[in-house]
Order: structure tokens, then sequence, then C-alpha cells
């Protein structure tokens, strides 16, 4: 360890990102990729580009990426921030918002970066357990005396709160800001996204990805959404650190993206269709296997415990996410891959049994 590190270096615990092995000997279901390439004009896009453009420095308001993000979702782009990855977008919220020795409310287990997040900033962390079904109970988060911090549906148990449920938290707490963190909410079906709340509240924040869904995860691309006066106080954040966040290609590859509406439809329909068929052949195999509104599973073996499953599954050629929380040390995560990719996951699976 550095003689230069400083103490509040020194006692953090960061966070360890899945696994990006360099070797293509695994099939991998382990970080919530998605298995299908992005909108094609992304390829056209990069047939196209110009080295000249390499040299020079991006937008950094991103003029034309907020504006399309915007009209996708029916906001104004003066209500968009974009950031290089949603955990730098939620970097960006708790510095904006959060003072040293503010209290964050979160679900535990969740995100393992919301925990991270707290100590790095100095937040007095209150990790709120999930009922022993893994649901949450919406009752822990009303009336708290602290910002909330909610990714919706919950990673790694791919469990979703109803928008009702989530507005309940908001109306609660109306002098606290409720972030939600809707990484997956493109697989979770209608009545699930917290956006058609915004209008209503303005302490509540929605975080999202381009990782996930539309398939830009080396891309790194994230957003949020909140009123104008929020999202200013993001910009002014930014500029006192890294104004130009977002390079060139990514501004231009997620504006194509976000406005290939067709593509994202049959993206996630066939990524919902093949986690459904696992999901079933999982559990005539005899494992607990929790409903997903996610693109992964949330699974547990009849024998094995969660690190002993990932070894076997490894030793197969096959990489998953396994967890040492006391609450999750039992299961994987499971991203889900193409059908092949899954097929062979199902049938190393049977190995084990």
């Amino acid at each position: 360890m550095s003689r230069f590190l400083s103490r509040h270096g020194a006692m953090l615990e960061p966070y360890v990102p899945g696994e990006q092995p360099v070797e293509r000997r695994y099939i991998k279901l382990n970080t919530n990729e998605c298995p299908y390439p992005p909108a094609p004009g992304i390829a056209r896009l990069l047939a196209q580009q110009n080295e000249r453009e390499f040299s020079l420095y991006p937008d950094p308001e991103a003029k034309a990426l907020r504006q399309a993000i915007a009209e996708r979702y029916g906001l104004r782009s003066d209500e968009v921030f974009v950031g290089n990855g949603s955990d730098e977008v939620l970097a960006f919220i708790h510095m904006a918002f959060f003072d040293p020795g503010d209290p964050v409310y979160f679900p535990d287990p969740s995100y393992g970066f919301y925990g991270v997040y707290a100590k790095l900033f100095n937040l007095n962390p209150y990790p709120i357990p999930l009922a022993e079904d893994f649901t949450l109970t919406v009752e822990d988060y009303l009336g708290v005396d602290g910002h909330i911090l909610i990714a919706n549906p919950n990673a790694p148990t791919g469990l979703a709160l109803r928008r009702e449920q989530v507005e309940r938290i908001v109306q609660s707490n109306p002098d606290c800001l409720v972030i939600i963190d809707e990484a997956y909410v493109d697989f979770a079906g209608e009545g699930v996204t917290s956006l058609p709340l915004l209008d209503r509240y303005d302490n509540l924040m929605i975080v999202g990805t381009f990782s996930k869904s539309r398939s830009l995860a080396g891309l790194r691309l994230g957003y949020a959404f909140s009123r104008r006066e929020h999202i200013a106080a993001l910009e002014r954040i930014k500029y006192s650190f890294h104004p130009y966040n977002v390079n060139r290609f990514t501004q231009q590859a997620a504006a194509i993206a976000v406005q290939d509406e067709s593509h994202l439809r049959r993206v996630v329909g066939k990524i919902t269709a093949t986690r459904e068929r696992c999901y079933r052949r999982l559990q005539e195999l005899g494992c607990k296997v929790l409903p997903s509104s996610t693109n992964f599973l949330f699974v547990s073996h009849p024998v094995l415990k969660g690190r002993e499953f990932y070894e076997k599954l490894r030793e197969k050629g096959i990489l998953v996410r396994c967890f040492d929380h006391p609450r999750t040390v039992d299961y994987i995560r499971v991203s889900i891959g193409t059908d092949e990719d899954m097929d062979a996951f199902l049938g190393a699976v049977e190995e084990t049994l």
C-alpha cells in the first residue's frame, strides 16, 4: 500500500467488478451485458468515423444526445444529465446532494457500489435488510431522516417494486432526495418505471444506463432524469471535475441507440423470452429461482453453496457471479445470454445434480 495514501483512502473497501477475461474460452454470463449487438445504425456510424474527430474534444454539454434522450422519454433536455456510465452519474449525485455525515438509506442486499459510495463520500449508511423472500418492505422507507437510494428492479435479486410502491416512498419523504436506479427497467414490463412520477414530485431522481438493453456497456453511458434545478446542480459538479466526461463517439452512438425503438423492443423481447424459459427449466431441475424483472436470474442450487456452484460452472467454461454477502452466499447471478449460451448453461447445471 502506498505510503502517501490518505487515512480515508486506506479505510475504503473498493467495489469488485465482475471478471472480464481476455481469453474467449468462457461463455460469459457474469456481468449482465447484452448478448446481442447494438442498434444497426451504430455499425454504420463506426464505418463512417473520421479520425480527425478523435483529436477534438467532445461537446461538454452533449446537446444532441441530451435532446435525443429527452425526446424519447418525453422530457426537456435540461431535465437530462449524461455521464460516463451510471456509476459516474451516481457519484455526481452523491457529490451534488449529500454532505459528509448525511444518512443514506438503501436496501441490503443490493448493488454493492451503494455501500462503497457511502464510505467514499463520508456518509452514514443505513442498509435496510430485505424481507426473508428478498422483497423490499416499503414501510421501512416511509418518513426516514435521510436520502434514499433504491435499485428498481433490484440487483442481484431481480425483483421489482411497482410504481405505486415507489410513489409511497417518494411522497412520504418530501424533504429527502429519492434516487431510483433503473438500470434494468426495460426488462421489467409495464408499471415499474418511475418516469411518470417526475412531474409530480421534486424530490425524485431517476438513474439509467445504456449498458444493458441498449448493448453499449463498452462505451459507458449513463443518465439521470429530474427537475431542471437538480440537473443544473449535477452540471455544476461536472464542470468542477470532468466537463468532457462523455466522448464524441459515445455521444453519437447513444443518440442513434435511443432513437431505434424497434431494435430495443426486439432485443428486450428475445432476452425476456429466454429468461422465462430458463426460469422454468431451472425450477424443473430443483433449483430455487427468484422471478426476475431483469436480464439475469438469481439462482440457488439444491445442494451446492453459491461459490461451489460458481466453481463447477467455471470448470465447464461458464462464468457467472457469486457473492460473499451472508444473505446471498447460497446464490449465483446468471446473466441471460443467447439461447445457445443458456442451453449450454442449463446443460452444465444438469451435470452438477
